[in-house]
């Protein structure tokens, strides 16, 4: 069911693997732009009709107003099974301790005397949250993106989310019933790259946003890339991925399990185990015929395990295995070896870490207090996942009296000078009398 890629005996170079020999979903951002660019202009010229036209035409529902009403948002509240209520509210509660905790203080350096620097940290104004609807309705998604952005202290929050047929042309009733159990009152039926450029452009129903943050299908990550810039973005989310490092004495069941829950997500969910035991491996494979049987979901597991996204690597040492998923640099990482904290503290490259065997992915998903929207795609050797500090920007003001800048001047003209902009040197020497 899941092919082997076997680097056993193989040389890993100084600088690390290459990438390219390890499985990764094929997911062509720059070919799907050309798709979405006639869309994002539509949108940005006809506004909410655009909107509604396409999703008529992609979600099957034709709408008369994008914005979910109020009573919608109540409503899905009250309806909302109790055990679902309380799972909703305890991972919000454990999202806002951690979250909490990640906010950002002003600080003020005494560069000299009369001389100062401040670093403010200072929220966006206004962000639109994505939230996916296709496959699966998530619900969680809902928290992930709009605590962070509150803990920040966001005024302006907005959620976009597909329309359900099947829901009266509403976003999914759990959706909405996490917008109001956050007190998010500004929630639209719009999924796809035109809800992204309503968020850019704006509409006569949705003013536009500063920040758009949230994972999406392909179109919503081409229409990120394509209006950066109009927009910030938190990244340009690909299909999910799991990459598990385990010696022999992980317990194959709970490798096997997590690879099956990750690819529960998608067809094209990456399902990536590096381990330095062939017998782990053919354990886990057994595990895999057994569960992947027995899965409401098979079919979909079987195309995600099947594919060449997702792979067993053989290697010989737990340093290789290091190496391995370092330059993977998965978006959930797990490690299930004899030391799991200890290896676990020598990872460079993974969205979130996953430390032994009883915190699986799922565990993040959900209910750990972490963030599960996560850099994909290897994404996450040089980005993080969403947090506080996605919200936030840091704003320097720089506070000089006329002793301070007196006693830096001559520097300042000399480094201008050098670099032939004899006119910055001006703008300080002519405080002192002098234009020279």
């Amino acid at each position: 069911m899941i092919s082997r890629i076997d680097l056993r005996g193989a040389a890993f170079p100084e600088g690390g693997i290459d990438r390219d020999l390890l499985p990764r979903a094929e997911f062509d951002v720059e070919a799907a732009l050309e798709t979405v660019r006639p869309i994002c202009e539509d949108v940005r010229h006809r506004g909410s009709a655009a909107v509604i036209d396409y999703g008529e035409r992609f979600d099957g529902v034709r709408l008369e107003r994008l914005r979910v009403p109020a009573q919608a948002l109540r409503d899905a509240l009250a309806q909302l099974d109790p055990r679902v209520r309380a799972a909703l509210e305890e991972s919000i509660r454990r999202a806002r301790a951690v979250h909490r905790d990640q906010r950002r203080t002003d600080t003020t350096t005494r560069v000299v005397p009369g001389g100062t620097v401040t670093e403010r940290w200072v929220p966006v104004q206004r962000v639109g949250l994505y939230v996916p609807g296709g496959l699966a309705a998530y619900a969680s998604s809902v928290v992930m993106n709009v605590v962070p952005a509150q803990e920040a202290g966001v005024e302006g929050i907005a959620v976009a989310s597909p329309a359900q047929k099947e829901n009266g042309g509403l976003p999914a009733s759990a959706i909405l019933a996490a917008c109001e159990l956050l007190g998010v009152q500004e929630v639209y039926a719009a999924g796809g790259a035109q809800a992204i450029a309503m968020f850019a452009y704006g509409t006569d129903e949705c003013r536009p946003v500063n920040l758009v943050t949230g994972p999406g299908n392909i179109y919503v990550a081409a229409a990120k890339r394509l209006l950066k810039g109009r927009i910030g973005i938190d990244a340009e989310a690909g299909p999910t991925e799991i990459a598990i490092l385990a010696d022999a004495t992980a317990e194959p069941a709970y490798v096997a399990a997590d690879l099956v829950s990750q690819a529960e997500h998608d067809t094209l969910a990456a399902a990536v185990l590096v381990t330095t035991s062939v017998e782990l491996a053919d354990a886990v494979d057994r595990e895999l015929d057994k569960q992947v049987g027995a899965a409401k979901h098979r079919e979909r597991i079987t195309a995600a395990l099947s594919g060449r996204q997702s792979a067993t690597v053989l290697v010989d040492t737990l340093e290789q295995g290091l190496a391995v998923v370092d330059a993977y640099g998965a978006e959930h990482l797990e490690i299930q070896t004899e030391d799991s904290a200890g290896t676990a503290a020598r990872v460079r490259n993974a969205g979130a870490v996953f430390v032994g065997p009883h915190a699986p992915v799922s565990l993040g998903d959900y209910c750990a207090g972490s963030n599960h929207v996560l850099p994909t795609g290897g994404c996450a050797c040089h980005s993080s996942g969403l947090s506080v500090q996605s919200f936030l920007r840091g704003i320097h003001v720089i506070d000089y009296d006329r002793d301070a800048l007196a006693g830096v001047a001559h520097h300042v003209v000399a480094l201008a000078e050098a670099e032939d902009l004899p006119a910055h040197g001006t703008a300080v020497t002519v405080r002192f009398g002098s234009a020279s």
